[in-house]
């Protein structure tokens, strides 16, 4: 007779277990000679040698699944336990599985040519237009890098400037304060990654989000960096910010240059285009309304702007 304690250290011990600890119950009937007791995300069992070791062994087997495509279920259990494959490939612009094992792609040509650069460049650009999936897409990237173990920890970063309007004096500490100007990341983050291992990741900082004045005096090695709404830098802070790579660092730029809100002054991403066209090792991609994966009413509105915009440089 032998005893093991199996730890759940991946996933998400509640996705793992399932609801009710239904799946605690199928692996039950599976394996009834073997005594099996669940606690949080500790897994006792007990039996003989070879009944532990085959049971531990579709433990690990449910936890690299649940890992990666961020679902489980009876039909998955009953496969993983005959030894059959369960990671099936996925599409050519497949980037990750999140929330539910929902395939997060890249949907358009120009998202599919940022994931390209990303892989071939330390520093890209993206630029277009509000809904073209920009930002999605560079969350999306570095939550895979993360979870390949190619980079130790994801930095997320807003310049903290309201869209024409005041929020006045916030209530609460700091996190409450900020936390309004970087919600559109925690919602990226949150199609992408469990709740459970979401928390996780921001208690130990390995995802980590600041507005962009936090990033001063900072080197961030083996990291993704990602600088949202970047159209709201002064050429100060943009410059500040790309020099805050580090070894073993990817950064993506994202912006939208008909979306300025800084008052009366030069938006850094606008300079920074212009001085690092041609460098060696950057890319900049350009989105466009083409790129618009929201609501199709999104495209039009664009559309209508942009003419309007034109009528008025004619006159």
């Amino acid at each position: 007779m032998t005893e093991e304690t199996y730890i759940v250290e991946t996933a998400d011990p509640v996705l793992f277990c399932g609801v009710n600890n239904s799946n605690i119950h199928l692996l039950k009937a599976l394996f009834p000679k073997v005594r099996i007791i669940s606690r949080g995300n500790a897994i006792k069992c007990g039996g003989e040698e070879a009944d532990v070791e085959a049971f531990t062994g579709l433990l690990s087997k449910m936890e690299k699944h649940l890992a990666e495509y961020n679902t489980i279920n009876e039909d998955i259990i009953r496969s993983l336990a005959k030894g059959k494959e369960t990671m099936q490939p996925g599409p050519d612009n497949l980037i990750l599985h999140g929330i539910n094992g929902k395939p997060i792609t890249a949907r358009t040509m120009h998202q599919q040519e940022l994931a390209e650069a990303f892989e071939q460049n330390d520093l890209a650009f993206a630029i277009g237009p509000a809904g073209s999936g920009k930002t999605y897409t560079a969350i999306a990237l570095a939550v895979n890098y993360l979870k390949s173990k190619r980079v130790r920890k994801i930095v997320l970063s807003r310049p903290a400037v309201e869209a024409g309007e005041k929020l006045g004096f916030l209530p609460g500490d700091m996190k409450d304060k900020i936390d309004p100007y970087l919600q559109p990341l925690y919602d990226a983050l949150e199609d992408m990654i469990p709740p459970f291992k979401l928390k996780e990741y921001l208690e130990n900082h390995i995802i980590q989000i600041a507005p962009l004045a936090f990033m001063r005096g900072r080197t961030l090695s083996d990291s993704v960096i990602i600088l949202d709404e970047a159209q709201n830098t002064t050429p100060q802070q943009m410059k500040m910010f790309l020099t805050r790579l580090g070894f073993n660092s990817k950064m993506i730029v994202t912006g939208d240059v008909t979306q300025i809100d800084l008052p009366g002054k030069i938006s850094g991403l606008v300079e920074a285009l212009k001085i690092l066209d041609n460098v060696k090792g950057i890319r900049i991609i350009n989105f466009d309304k083409q790129d618009i994966v929201r609501h199709r009413l999104v495209s039009r509105i664009v559309e209508a702007y942009d003419k309007s915009k034109r009528q008025e440089q004619e006159i």
